[in-house]
């Protein structure tokens, strides 16, 4: 493991340098991420801004399902990262198989629903009927294409979770470069037919994606299987094992439950957002884009502390959990101002890159995504506040409270806000942008007032077990705290 590389670890030692070895892989892998939507909106934003319109429909839907299987891939950097930090090396190898198989026939399913869906998903969105004619058709092919190449996605995100719940966040980063890398050269040759390839416009951006996102899963799968990098996993781990799988089922149902209510809230936004004119919506779709980049980066810092919280917690050393968490707050919130008076200041320059401004609808998506950037940079550090609360529960397997504070930070402080101001108080688009920024300022204030109570404290793993034993049943810190927390 990179972990074990100096005399500072992660269960010993000083905790700065351990922590910035882990997370700056993360933080680089997010960004990596982002750059799959980011290549995306830059060429298909020179395709028409109607393109840009329809991933802005896309998103929303595609990340609901996607959360489903999302919410079991996090359980296995739970369970990884515990077992890890008990010297339990046989166990985080058979949760790393359990989760794979369980997580490969649940994409499976989803890709199949997905493609079946989308038509009606589509069809719910309430729009203008100019916003249905140039906007939800474009959507339609992107989504249809995404859903069948949906099981080739997920090997990737199953690796990533793993490896670094056990330590290892180096790996991931460079396979997530080479996929990267693959996409940025596809996207323009699919979607504008560039010499032999042909012309598939934003059918190509969803092929593009899913072959480079099905290397990245087939270089991921070698690494677990046949190099000594990572939980050691063996085909026999991929059989069933029902102590196993209801470890997983139940710190993992949590996690697919706030991610599915984050994204039936994103759906919820978009179906608000297409009231508008195309500009609108184009420039909500390429403001979340841009956004990205800031909160992707401050989810990588969370995820670092789920890592630094779980094996903590698995060696039995709270305290020293809890200074991560604090340090990775005061870092990541430092960090998020800086970023987030840059965007307050120059915000046109910085979403005119994205957007061709030939035309007046270009021009006036442009100066929509400018107020829309300047708005949210409120919330930023809030942000990074949220993130890393978010992974501290995460990391311990509390992940009802991460639940709850998500669905604060949408339910409550975004979701209403948006529809009071936007429609009620007759704000228009401008309503929106700040109800899309007071979120994570609600989220991120209650989930740190939440932690200094301590509830969150335990591990979901049992201490006592033999490596490679099962746990069914197990002493749940998340049953505890959720009692604690009078759930």
């Amino acid at each position: 493991m990179d972990s074990t590389a100096t005399e500072d670890t992660i269960t010993q030692g000083g905790l700065v340098r351990p922590m910035f070895r882990l997370a700056w892989p993360i933080v680089v892998i997010q960004l990596l991420q982002v750059t799959y939507n980011i290549a995306d909106t830059f060429w298909l934003g020179r395709l028409s801004a109607d393109a840009v319109g329809a991933l802005s429909l896309a998103f929303p839907l595609i990340f609901l399902l996607l959360s489903i299987a999302g919410g079991f891939t996090t359980a296995g950097s739970i369970l990884v990262a515990q077992y890890t930090g008990a010297d339990s090396e046989g166990s985080a190898g058979t949760v790393a198989g359990q989760i794979l198989s369980f997580v490969t026939i649940l994409a499976a399913a989803l890709a199949l629903l997905g493609y079946v869906v989308t038509e009606p998903m589509l069809a719910i969105l309430p729009s203008q009927s100019a916003t249905t004619a140039q906007i939800i058709p474009l959507a339609e092919q992107y989504m249809e294409v995404f859903f069948l190449g949906l099981p080739f996605l997920f090997g990737f995100f199953v690796f990533s979770a793993l490896m670094r719940g056990y330590g290892d966040t180096r790996t991931p980063m460079r396979i997530m470069l080479v996929s990267v890398a693959l996409n940025v050269v596809l996207d323009p040759l699919l979607i504008f037919g560039v010499g032999p390839f042909p012309h598939l416009g934003i059918e190509g951006a969803a092929l593009a994606t899913i072959f480079s996102r099905g290397v990245a899963s087939a270089l991921g799968l070698y690494v677990l299987f046949v190099t000594r990098a990572g939980p050691n996993v063996t085909v026999e781990s991929l059989v069933p094992d029902l102590g196993y799988i209801w470890d997983i089922v139940r710190i993992g149902v949590p996690s697919a439950l706030e991610q599915s209510t984050s994204a039936l809230a994103m759906v919820t936004l978009t179906a608000m957002v297409v009231q508008f004119a195309p500009p609108v919506v184009s420039a909500y779709g390429l403001g979340n884009r841009l956004v990205s980049l800031v909160f992707l980066p401050t989810m990588g810092l969370g995820r670092a502390t789920n890592t630094m919280v779980g094996q903590n917690l698995g060696a039995d050393k709270a305290d020293r959990a809890e200074r991560a968490v604090w340090i990775a707050t005061k870092v990541g919130a430092g960090v998020m101002f800086g970023v987030a008076v840059i965007a307050a200041l120059f915000p046109e320059p910085i979403v005119s890159v994205f957007m061709a401004t030939g035309t007046d609808a270009a021009r006036e998506t442009v100066r929509h995504g400018s107020e829309y950037l300047r708005i949210r940079s409120v919330e930023f550090t809030f942000m990074a506040v949220l993130q890393v609360m978010l992974g501290a529960y995460r990391g311990a397997g509390n992940t009802k409270t991460a639940m709850g504070f998500s669905m604060v930070a949408l339910w409550v402080g975004r979701v209403p806000t948006v529809y009071y101001l936007a429609f009620v108080a007759g704000m228009g688009a401008t309503g929106i942008w700040i109800g899309m920024a007071l979120g994570n300022v609600v989220g991120g204030i209650a989930a740190a007032l939440w932690f200094t109570r301590g509830t969150w404290k335990e591990t979901v793993i049992d201490e006592g077990e033999t490596p490679g034993a099962p746990t069914p049943g197990a002493g749940s810190a998340e049953s505890d705290a959720s009692a604690s927390d009078g759930k």
